[in-house]
């Protein structure tokens, strides 16, 4: 079993070049994999809904949206503002975000979620199954110890309240009734892995990447691999 302890100052330090991905994605390129690139978009593939992380916004996984939405998949930012932390006020702003694009496409919405948003994802999953058909989380705390990252201790500093005793009852580490993805990695400096890929009963699939993780929502490969999950899913739904 892995250890559930913060990554190491040398795995943290090396997360550092990686922010210039998260700043420069509005403006960078749309570049589909090449196996994706002479694919037309098709009407009958699922909306995407993305959460960003802790002192984020939706600018931070722009390119991702745009990436997704160029391969077919209506991907969506979550319009939440800067993510400070999961607070009733910012949840109830998921909500009426996934109810928004669940009832503009009719159909149910697969939801991603980096980092803290994955917390998000997961819990709106939780309370409203009927509206995901599919919840996918990069890097995301949502087992064991809560404290076992580099982050709690800014979490705590621009919240109310401690990373123990979070204002929602709801448990993150349950697995939602939808078809539950969790991506992480080894090379995480923010996140212990073990947090980020929890136990065989809290997510259908744990997926091992080499990313870091502010690599996660804005790099391409973590754009292309996140590409090919969602093309795998609908093509499962069609069999």
């Amino acid at each position: 079993m892995m250890e559930q302890k913060p990554p190491s100052p040398g795995l943290l330090f090396r997360e550092v070049p990686s922010l210039a991905l998260i700043w420069s994605s509005p403006v960078r390129p749309v570049r589909l994999p090449s196996k994706h690139s002479a694919l037309e978009a098709a009407s009958d593939l699922p909306p995407v809904l993305v959460f960003p992380g802790i002192l984020s916004n939706d600018y931070a996984t722009s390119l991702m949206r745009r990436t997704l939405t160029a391969s077919g998949f209506p991907a969506y930012g979550s319009r939440m503002g800067v993510v400070t932390g999961v607070t009733p006020r910012l949840f109830a702003k998921a909500e009426r975000r996934l109810d928004a694009v669940w009832k503009k496409h009719g159909q149910k919405v697969c939801v991603i979620g980096i980092s803290l948003g994955g917390l998000f994802a997961r819990v709106l999953t939780q309370r409203h199954p009927e509206k995901v058909e599919l919840v996918m989380t990069l890097g995301t705390p949502f087992s064991g110890n809560r404290r076992a990252n580099n982050a709690w201790r800014v979490y705590e500093a621009i919240n109310d309240h401690t990373v123990d005793n979070p204002p929602l009852p709801d448990n993150p580490s349950a697995k939602p009734p939808v078809k539950t993805i969790a991506i992480w990695s080894r090379r995480d400096g923010i996140v212990a892995p073990a947090c980020s890929r929890g136990t065989e009963d809290e997510s259908d699939i744990a997926i091992e990447v080499p990313e870091t993780h502010f690599q996660f929502s804005a790099s391409r490969p973590s754009i292309a691999h996140v590409l090919q999950l969602l093309h795998d899913h609908a093509a499962d739904g069609e069999d």
